[in-house]
C-alpha cells in the first residue's frame, strides 16, 4: 500500500477521482429522485463529440467538451419544455445525436487510437495537475450550491407544485442542476471513461437510499460510497493490472449489493 501511494500520478488520480466521485454522488441523489439519472448517460455520449473535436483541433478534450456538453444539457431541458416530450425521450435524442456526431468526427480524426480509448474506458492515472484542480473546483461548486440552495433543491425534488407556489422556479433549479452535472460528466470521463460515467451518478445514491433513514444521511452515505469506490477500485486496478474505470464501477456494484442485503436484513429506507 505504501508503494502504491508513493507515486505522484497515483496521488493525483486518487485526489481527482475522489473529488469527482463525491460530486457525482451528491448530484446523483437529486437526479435519481427527479428521475433524471439517465441524463449522465446521455451527456457522456455527447462527450465523445467533444473528445473528437479536440482530436481534430489538437486541443484539450476536457476544455473542449465542457461547452459542448453544457450546450447539450440545455438542449435536453429545452426539448422537454418546448416540445412537451418526456425527459427520457429528450435524453435519448440528444444522446443519439452526440454519439453519431462523435463517431463521424472520430473517423475524420483518424479513427480509434490509444488516447481515445483512454477516454472511452477511463484512465484515472493519467490525470494532470490542472485536471485535478478542476475536479477540486467542481466539488467546491457542488458543495456551495448544496449549502446555499439546499431547501430549494429538496423542495423541487420532493414536491414541485408546492415549490412553485413558494415562488421557486423548478425549471431554473433543474437547468442549473443539469448544467453542473454536465461539468461533472466531462471531468468524470478521465476517471471511469465515457461509457461508465452514468454509474458514478446512479449507483452510490441508489445504494445510500436503500439503507438511509434521513435525506441528509443519503447525501453523506452517497458521497462516502463514491469516495470509497475510487480508492478501493484504483488499488485493485494497480495490484491486479486491470482497467481502473471498470474496477471502480465493480466496487460500486459490490457496495450496491451489500446495501441491498443490509436493507433486506432489517435496514430502512430514507424518509
Amino acid at each position: 500500500m505504501l508503494e502504491f501511494l508513493s507515486y505522484s500520478f497515483v496521488q493525483r488520480g486518487l485526489v481527482a477521482g475522489t473529488f469527482v466521485a463525491v460530486a457525482c454522488a451528491l448530484l446523483g441523489v437529486f437526479l435519481v429522485l427527479k428521475r433524471l439519472s439517465l441524463i449522465g448517460d446521455g451527456m457522456s455520449h455527447v462527450c465523445l463529440t467533444g473528445v473528437a473535436v479536440a482530436l481534430l483541433t489538437s486541443t484539450s478534450p476536457v476544455y473542449m467538451s465542457v461547452p459542448i456538453v453544457m450546450a447539450a444539457s440545455v438542449g435536453i431541458m429545452k426539448l422537454t419544455q418546448k416540445f412537451k416530450i418526456y425527459g427520457d425521450a429528450a435524453i435519448g435524442i440528444v444522446s443519439a445525436a452526440g454519439l453519431s456526431v462523435g463517431l463521424l468526427l472520430t473517423s475524420l480524426a483518424g479513427g480509434f487510437n490509444t488516447d481515445l480509448l483512454g477516454y472511452l474506458f477511463g484512465s484515472i492515472l493519467t490525470v494532470s495537475f490542472s485536471e485535478a484542480v478542476l475536479c477540486a473546483v467542481l466539488l467546491g461548486i457542488v458543495l456551495l450550491c448544496l449549502l446555499s440552495f439546499y431547501r430549494y433543491l429538496v423542495s423541487a425534488c420532493f414536491d414541485a407544485p408546492f415549490a412553485h407556489t413558494r415562488g421557486i422556479s423548478v425549471q431554473t433549479v433543474n437547468t442549473v442542476l443539469v448544467m453542473i452535472t454536465s461539468v461533472a460528466v466531462v471531468l468524470a470521463f478521465k476517471v471511469v471513461g465515457i461509457f461508465l460515467i452514468s454509474a458514478l451518478l446512479i449507483i452510490p445514491p441508489v445504494a445510500a437510499l436503500l439503507i438511509s433513514r434521513t435525506f441528509k444521511q443519503v447525501l453523506w452515505l452517497a458521497a462516502l460510497f463514491g469516495a470509497v469506490s475510487v480508492w478501493v477500485g484504483v488499488w485493485i486496478s494497480f495490484v491486479c493490472n486491470i482497467p481502473s474505470g471498470a474496477s471502480i464501477i465493480l466496487v460500486n456494484l459490490a457496495i450496491l449489493l451489500s446495501s441491498y442485503l443490509w436493507s433486506r436484513a432489517g435496514g430502512t429506507n430514507a424518509r
